[in-house]
Parts: structure tokens; sequence; C-alpha cells
């Protein structure tokens, strides 16, 4: 049974789409930090926290109602091959709980705290996130997401995010793991076209894995382009109509691992009209990824509160003129 972590859970029950927050290495970069290492945003946790804090807070103002803590591509292996202790690992991954949490308490909006796991790709810094081709037994995995998830299950957080999942192997590990959880949950993948996650498998297959799972409240779609994006929730609501379908892709701009540089160019505009397709599609969760900053998720913000005004406008009109249309 889960730990009284209701608020997603009520916040869900709401007609309104809840909106994540975009990209926060995204965030940080723009603030000037140097993220440019094997830890990526993770590094900032021990060289700048209140740089973490700003960003957040950049998040929170642009009109997200949940964001996820800088904890992607934190791991104990991680830091300790950066020369730290496992407790001292620990700590760096406790301290983006509390830097999330200051955030939201300090900004009166009562946001929901995801914490973020990223999947075992993302601590080998190789772009093996992008394809779920890891080499590695179902066993290495399981011993890599079980320290980061107890640590989390007992943390000040709303919901567990376990993100850009690429592979159905990790997606198999994650689904055991998570029935011991007693946090709310919600596992997205990384899909490589309109059909497949990143190592090939049909969406509708992977997603599959959590119908009915006790304690994941929804599946979704990140760091995938977002053109695919309708076509792949329509998938997930189709293969697990018990759950919520969510989506938070990047911008659409290439990454290339070699050099840690992207290409190409988004709008905010683009990423708004975007949005609104896919919640149409059935998404009930949205909001950003890779190179979506606070003002993509601000346009976002607008399209969601335009949305709710209309549909807050049919319901309250006279029941005469729904029905006007009557033979």
């Amino acid at each position: 049974m889960l730990q009284a972590k209701s608020k997603l859970s009520r916040r869900l029950r709401l007609h309104r789409p809840l909106l994540l927050d975009g990209g926060l290495a995204t965030q940080l970069e723009a603030q000037g930090c140097d993220i440019g290492n094997d830890l990526w945003s993770a590094s900032v946790l021990q060289s700048d926290p209140e740089a973490i804090v700003a960003a957040h807070r950049a998040y929170l103002a642009a009109g997200a109602e949940c964001i996820a803590t800088a904890s992607y591509q934190a791991s104990r292996e991680g830091y300790i091959n950066h020369g730290l202790s496992l407790n001292e690992a620990d700590d760096l991954i406790k301290l983006s709980v509390a830097l999330a949490n200051r955030a939201v308490n300090e900004s009166g909006r009562g946001a929901i705290v995801a914490a973020s796991l990223g999947p075992y790709g993302a601590m080998l810094h190789d772009g093996s996130e992008y394809s779920g081709d890891y080499g590695v037994s179902s066993d290495v995995l399981h011993d890599f997401h079980a320290p980061r998830l107890r640590l989390f299950d007992t943390a000040t957080v709303d919901v567990l995010a376990l993100e850009t999942i690429p592979s159905l192997q990790e997606a198999k590990v994650l689904a055991t793991l998570l029935r011991e959880s007693q946090t709310p949950s919600w596992v997205s993948f990384s899909c490589r076209d309109d059909k497949h996650i990143s190592d090939g498998t049909r969406l509708s297959e992977a997603a599959a894995i959590f119908a009915g799972h006790p304690t994941v409240m929804a599946i979704g779609i990140n760091c995938t382009p977002p053109q695919f994006t309708a076509k792949l929730v329509r998938e997930i609501r189709v293969a697990v109509p018990d759950k919520h379908a969510m989506a938070y892709p990047n911008s659409g701009e290439s990454y290339n691992v070699a050099d840690n540089s992207w290409s190409g160019t988004v709008t905010p505009g683009d990423c708004a009209t975007a949005a609104a397709e896919w919640i149409q599609a059935g998404a009930k969760i949205v909001g950003g990824c890779c190179r979506m900053g606070p003002e993509h998720i601000q346009t976002m913000a607008a399209m969601i509160s335009e949305r709710s005004a209309g549909d807050s406008a049919i319901a309250s009109a006279p029941a005469a003129f729904s029905s006007s249309c009557d033979p």
C-alpha cells in the first residue's frame, strides 16, 4: 500500500492537464553553469547548489506544476568514479530533493516534486541511454537502480520519475523493483520513431508491462523528437488504458555525444502548438525535456490556461444552448 503521498493523484483527478518543467540542464547552462562532464547536471549538486534552486524557480515562475530533482545522472557509481565515498554520494542525491522542496516552498505554488532517475546508460554517459545497448545482465541493472529507488522512496518526494528508459530489459527490471516502492511512480521511454522505443521494441509492448501495476500511475515518453509524440501517446492510451499518458519530448534538436553540442532550432510557440496536439491525443501530463527552457514551458502554460477557460465556458453554458441542434 502506498504511503500518504497523494498530491499527484489528487492533482490528476482535475480535468486540466498537469504541466511539468523543462530540461533542468538546459536552464543550468543558460545560467552559466558548466555541465560538460560525465555527471552532467548532477555535478552542480556539488559545485553550485544555489544554481539548482534558481533553475527550479525559473520553471515554477513559468507555470510548471511539477519539477524534477537534479538527480537524473546522479548515482553512487558516478560519484564514486569522481572520488566521493558512498555516503557522500547518497548525501548529494538526497540534497537534490532538499533543493527542489526548498524551491517549491519558497515559490508558494505547492508544486509536485518528482525524483528524477535516469536509466543505466545515463551513468555511462556514452549515449547508450538512447539505444539501450548496454551489454549487461538484468542483475546489473537491478543492482544499479535498487539503491537509488530506496533512497528516494523514503524521501520527501511526491513521485518517482523513471525517465528516458530505452529498453524492454530495463523496463522489466523497473517493473519488478517498483512493486516494492511506497511512493507513486511514472515510467517514460525514449523512442526512435512513432512506434518503437530506442532498442526497437514496440512501445505498446513495453508499456503493457505496467498494465495493472500497483504503484505506476503514468506511462509516457521523454527525450524523443516531438514530431513522433502524438502517435506515441495514442499507442500508450491503447496499451495501458488504466494509466495516465504523459509526454515531455525534447525540442527536436540533435545532440552530438562526442562534443556535447546541439544543432537545430525550435520556438516556444511551436512547443505550445505541439503540446496542444499531445493533449488532444490523450496526454494527461505534458512538459519538456532537453532544450526546452522556461520560455517553452510558459507558452505551454498559457495554452493550457486558454484551453481550460474554453472548457469551463462550455461546461457552464445553458442546457438549451447545448441541445439547440437536437432534432
